[in-house]
């Protein structure tokens, strides 16, 4: 499920490059619709195949994995987090670029979305998909220790690399079902804030 974009200029994709992302969309499209529609076990990969108009060879060229169809921003997603850390403007802490990144793209993606809410009780009731996603959170996390590190100064394997990372993922998901989500969010970043400036050299 697609998230809020960034506003940074992109590259223009070439034509080739372009009908790949169209048909990827397509037929990521096509899976969730049936999904939503009938329950993701209810589905099948021919049906998801048929409904995009592509063979399934074509599906599973862009999808390896039937769980991967509803989670196609995957690579997407982890690359607009590091970015949060790696671009970030001089002076500003990782955990301050954190919390803007979920604000801006984690939360907006799902501040009054019905879709959002609907994505979401998919994964939430499908046993498989919320294996996906923890396995997919777990590697986000890993990715994003490392760059915080780097950034940082910071051994690789600093664990407070590794548990800042893992909060940082996990508070715009603690702060579902609050009165005011957003409000919740800031409030985790505060402390993850304060925490993470008695550890991480001046600046960072």
């Amino acid at each position: 499920m697609n998230e809020t974009e960034t506003g940074a200029a992109e590259a223009p994709m070439g034509r080739r490059e372009r009908k790949k992302a169209a048909t990827r969309q397509a037929i990521a499209d096509a899976a969730l619709r049936l999904f939503l529609e009938r329950g993701y076990d209810d589905v099948g990969i021919r049906e998801i195949a048929d409904a995009a108009d592509v063979s399934t060879t074509t599906l599973f060229k862009h999808f390896p994995v039937k769980e991967a169809l509803v989670f196609d921003e995957e690579a997407d997603d982890e690359a607009r987090l590091l970015a949060a850390v790696r671009e970030r403007p001089r002076g500003q802490s990782v955990p301050t670029a954190l919390r803007e990144h979920a604000l801006r793209h984690r939360m907006a993606a799902s501040d009054g979305d019905a879709r959002f809410a609907a994505f979401f009780d998919l994964v939430n009731n499908t046993p498989a998909l919320r294996d996906y996603l923890q396995g997919m959170w777990s590697r986000h996390a890993s990715a994003l220790a490392r760059v915080i590190a780097k950034e940082s100064g910071m051994p690789a394997n600093d664990p407070a690399c590794t548990a800042l990372a893992h909060f940082a993922l996990e508070a715009p998901r603690a702060a579902r079902g609050q009165d005011d989500p957003r409000e919740a969010v800031t409030r985790a970043f505060e402390l993850l804030e304060n925490g993470w400036r008695g550890l991480a050299p001046a600046g960072n």
